[in-house]
Order: structure tokens, then sequence, then C-alpha cells
């Protein structure tokens, strides 16, 4: 679960954020909070975590909440980490739709890991945990559909080519988060629709 969250922050910083790929989930709807009220991004994903953990501790149980805790810690520090000193520069320039597929591609992957030893990386990922669970849709298309709405919402400050590359890459991503979940999950694992309840994770 761990090399999980360190694999996502990597893909989120070297590939996401190097190539001006834009956010969905929860991060999506603080940057939304500040272009449209000026609002702190931190303090709104905070406020929005809160009441999402609090379900998750009366409807998961205080091991998912721990798990979670530990894989959000750990991609934390390990964007930091990343940021202050990563040498490595992905920048896939021009070439836009390679860098989507990458990103889909590594940040499914790492959330499916941490998805399937039952955590999550954050409140976005608990919320289709729950939406996945009640309307018995895979995980994975719970997510492209967050993303998706948050980033089209998102449209009145984000570049059109950057949207459209970001929904490739959430579309990519939900599909593996699927298919990782899917692969083999042990009955302690966080279930999936076959199982009849569900799944992190993104971001």
């Amino acid at each position: 679960m761990l090399l999980g969250s360190m694999l996502l922050a990597f893909s989120y910083y070297h590939i996401n954020f190097q190539n001006h790929l834009a956010e969905g989930g929860f991060v999506g709807l603080a940057l939304i909070g500040k272009y449209t009220f000026d609002w702190s991004p931190a303090l709104t994903v905070l406020m929005l975590d809160i009441p999402v953990f609090i379900a998750a501790w009366f409807f998961k149980g205080r091991r998912f909440i721990m798990n979670t805790a530990m894989a959000a810690g750990v991609f934390s520090l390990t964007y930091e980490l990343c940021e202050r000193y990563s040498p490595w520069v992905m920048n896939f320039g021009s070439n836009m739709v390679l860098a989507a597929v990458v990103s889909g591609v590594l940040t499914g992957f790492a959330a499916g890991i941490v998805l399937r030893h039952g955590g999550a990386t954050g409140g976005d990922d608990i919320v289709a945990l729950f939406i996945s669970r009640w309307t018995k849709l895979s995980v994975g298309t719970v997510f492209i559909i967050i993303d998706i709405v948050v980033l089209l919402v998102s449209l009145f400050y984000l570049p059109l080519w950057d949207t459209l590359y970001t929904i490739l890459a959430v579309s990519i991503g939900g599909k593996v988060i699927t298919w990782t979940v899917q692969a083999g999950v042990p009955r302690s694992a966080v279930p999936v629709r076959s199982q009849t309840a569900v799944h992190h994770q993104h971001g």
C-alpha cells in the first residue's frame, strides 16, 4: 500500500505537474474555490475531507482510517521530496497524448494498489468508494465520472486542451484502477462491485 502511495506521488509530480495536466477530485474543487471565491485550496480540501473521514470512521472502520492516514501521509511526504530534491524532468513536450496515457496507467495502478490493500489517499477516494457501493458501479468508473464533472466545471479557468488531455488521463486511470483492484483481490481487501461492496486513493 505504501509503495502505491509513493508511486502515486511520483507520478503526480513527474507526469501530471511537469506536463501541466489539470486536477479533478477534491483538489480540482479546491482550485475552483480558489479562482471563484479566493478560498485557500489547502483549507478547502481539509473542509471537504473532514466530514468524509468522519463518515468513513463509522461505515468503514478504524483500520481503514488508519490505512488511509498512512497512505495520505506517505503520499504527501513523497510528493514533497520529489518537489524539493528530484533531478528528473519528465516533460513530454508536445506529445501530450503520451503524457496522458502514461499518467493514466501509473496513477491508476498506484491508486489501485492503495485501494486493494484497504486504504485510500484522500477524501475523494472515499467518496468514490461510497458511491460505488450504493450504485454498484465499479470504483474506477466512479472515479472517472467525478473527475470529468469537476474538470468540466473547471473549464472557466483551465485551458481547453489541458482539460481534454486530463480527461483522457483520468479515463485511462479509472479503468486501470478497476483492473488493479479486481485482480485477485483477497477477501480482507476493500471489496469491489463483484463482491457487493467496493473498493485511493485520485491526488
